[in-house]
Order: C-alpha cells, then structure tokens, then sequence
C-alpha cells in the first residue's frame, strides 16, 4: 500500500505546525529526563541488591557458625 493512501497520523499533523527544531529540542528534553529517571531507577535497584546480597551473606554467616 503506498503512503499517500494511509490516512495522515494526527499526531504527526500536529506537530506539523511547529518549527521543525523545537520538535527536536522537545524530543531531546524528553528523552533526556526520561534516561535520568531510568538512570535513577537502576541506580536504587542496585543499592537494593547490594543491600539483599549483605543481608544474605550475614544471616548464611549465622546460620553456618550456630549449625
């Protein structure tokens, strides 16, 4: 099917009407503070494991010198 029979997204048409760099600085704010929170996610989520992996080896260290 060609393009010019796909009925226009209206996203995209919307978007038409604005410079196309401002598009661009748009995008790369939002994906810039969307790579931040991912960053800020992976970053708790590993003190989280380091936490379990201490917490782990602490009560197996018990576990194996009062068994």
């Amino acid at each position: 099917m060609p393009l010019s029979a796909l009925p226009p997204n209206p996203l995209l048409e919307s978007l038409a009407r604005y410079p196309h760099w401002f598009v661009a600085a748009c995008l790369t704010v939002v994906i810039a503070a969307a790579l931040w929170v991912l960053a800020r996610l992976l970053k708790w989520s590993l003190y989280a494991l380091v936490g379990l992996v201490l917490l782990g080896g602490a009560a197996t260290t018990l576990w194996l010198l009062f068994h």
